[in-house]
């Protein structure tokens, strides 16, 4: 019989310190989590403000993405129906998201501050999780290494962090991935035999959870299937790195995941929105990988993830040398490889897909900013006093070296927030109820987001199970909302129907292909004209099987 301790050596706790030695190191850790709670505490300030324009981090997520993917809470709160037949519906295939904001909507209302709070709120889980998850994991070595620092380190990391700051303010999927993945760890960590005698409801809750947890991450972003060998790796080493003990571990919540999966498909998604879930799919499954030399994809790949830190990046590559070559007891604490095999795996999807949008690796972020807090963490102790003083100088400065920088900035920030996109929608929203002739439906690759600012009806200008002319010709807008221009195929599909008149222009954001959000209205055409339809140029790897075909420029952000 296993026991339900921790396997590892890490997580065993050695000697405990004497009175004296605790209260400086518990000033050490009260002061890392203060410093902390402040920054946490700092992202509910300006939440309707713009993502930072001019920052290193330029994602077009900002214009569309917060709407798309709760759009369906967002409508059925709005107008009682989260299901719009013939255009862009992602809750088919990632309902939980949505499904949560439909909850919170309930009680605030729709707003992108509700959204963006509930967000942050997710953001709260998952350093609460890394926090459990490192602490049992780590633990002092000697009397005289003082306390294991690594979870406060890392809590510190994720909140000071400006990438963290900029992405996890934005109601987005990744996020909830994050804290779901980190959730499943923490679940597998505590996975234990069956046993009567100790209490089968004891024995059965991790299992039961993480049956939970691994539909709900798929459910979240289908991206998770490549986070699913760190969790097994958990479960593994939690068996004693016994198969067979692993895979009793595992069966239980397997099973469950792959039943409740299975079950959304079959009974809910396959006989009214089998469509839709296909539509999403097709509109993603190209891969970039096609497009250049695989070396240059696996280079591009890694020195992006630059945008997640210029200091606690490149320090992860040496947390991994010092680790291989000098501290390599850091690989037997079951979670280093737990994390490495998340960053591993979805390393793995970004050089597949190749469309290295900053937002990605944000999933990749939180455990490679956990892995260097252990890093830290580990070599700083030591059993010598010199050698102790000076690892702890070093520790010390590493620490510094990354979070003053990332403050800096993130501050920054903060005391400079701009509002060009809630001005640029409440100018649409005026000029739309002022006029009492149209329909308030608004046309825009950003309608999505402009519902959820403005409460307007939307439906999207370049994807839907319904080709952008019948989408047209069903939903009867009254207004275009395009960025910088009138492209082509979208003149095709509206001048049979209407007669396209410009009303009003407003600079928003920074892109500079989306730095002017114009709106036009949408007169009754006199009669119905024949235009010749424009042929854009697609990429073959970049053409979607059903429904409409997005622009190239969309599917590459």
């Amino acid at each position: 019989m296993l026991s339900s301790e921790p396997t590892n050596p890490a997580a065993a706790p050695v000697s405990e310190l004497t009175p004296a030695r605790r209260a400086p190191a518990q000033l050490i850790v009260y002061a890392l989590l203060g410093v902390s709670a402040v920054f946490f505490a700092l992202h509910f300030l300006h939440l309707n403000a713009d993502f930072p324009n001019n920052s290193p981090w330029m994602d077009w997520a900002k214009y569309t993405d917060e709407g798309w993917y709760g759009d369906a809470a967002i409508r059925h709160y709005l107008t009682g129906h989260w299901y719009w037949e013939g255009d862009f519906n992602p809750a088919v295939a990632l309902p939980v998201w949505p499904a949560i904001e439909w909850i919170v909507f309930r009680f605030t209302g729709v707003s992108v501050g509700a959204a963006r709070s509930l967000t942050l709120c997710v953001f709260a889980l998952t350093l609460f999780t890394f926090y459990r998850l490192i602490s049992r994991h780590t633990r002092a070595k000697t009397h005289s290494s003082g306390p294991a620092l690594a979870a406060p380190i890392a809590i510190l990391f994720l909140c000071a962090s400006p990438y963290f700051y900029v992405f996890e303010r934005m109601a987005i999927l990744e996020p909830l991935l994050i804290a779901l993945t980190a959730l499943a760890l923490l679940a597998a960590s505590h996975m234990q035999p069956f046993s009567f005698r100790r209490g089968p409801i004891k024995a059965l809750l991790p299992a039961l959870a993480l049956g939970l947890l691994l539909p709900a991450m798929v459910l979240t972003k289908t991206t998770a299937v490549f986070l699913v060998p760190a969790i097994a790796y958990m479960i593994w080493a939690r068996a004693g790195y016994r198969l067979r003990t692993a895979l009793h571990f595992a069966i239980l919540p397997a099973l469950m995941a792959i039943g409740l999966w299975l079950a959304y498909i079959l009974l809910i998604v396959r006989p009214h929105y089998l469509a839709d879930y296909k539509y999403l799919f097709s509109a993603n499954a190209y891969t970039g990988i096609e497009l250049e030399p695989f070396p240059t994809v696996i280079l591009n790949t890694i020195t992006d993830g630059g945008w997640m830190g210029h200091v606690i990046y490149p320090l992860f590559f040496v947390v991994l040398a010092l680790a291989l070559f000098w501290r390599p007891r850091l690989f037997r604490n079951p979670l280093v490889p737990s994390l490495l095999l998340w960053v591993g795996g979805y390393f793995a999807f970004l050089v597949y897909h190749n469309n290295l949008q900053p937002r990605y690796y944000l999933v990749i972020a939180a455990p490679i900013t956990v892995l260097v807090a252990l890093g830290i963490d580990c070599f700083r102790q030591n059993h010598t006093p010199r050698a102790k003083l000076v690892a702890s100088l070093l520790a010390a400065l590493a620490v510094l070296s990354i979070v003053i920088p990332d403050a800096l900035l993130q501050l920054h920030f903060i005391r400079h927030p701009e509002y060009t996109f809630e001005a640029a929608v409440n100018g649409i929203k005026d000029i739309v109820l002022a006029d009492k002739t149209h329909s308030h439906l608004v046309l825009s690759i950003s309608g999505s987001d402009l519902t959820l600012m403005t409460g307007l009806p939307s439906i999207d200008d370049d994807f839907g199970t319904l080709d952008l002319d019948q989408r047209v010709k069903q939903y009867r807008p009254g207004w275009y909302a395009a960025w910088n221009e009138l492209d082509d195929d979208k003149m095709d599909a509206l001048t049979p129907l209407y007669r396209i008149e410009r009303v009003a222009a407003f600079p928003s954001m920074d892109d500079p292909d989306r730095n002017l959000l114009i709106l036009y209205r949408l007169d009754p055409a006199e009669q119905t004209t024949t235009t010749r339809a424009h042929k854009r140029h697609t990429p073959k790897p970049l053409i979607t099987k059903m429904g409409q075909q997005p622009s190239t420029n969309q599917l590459k952000h």
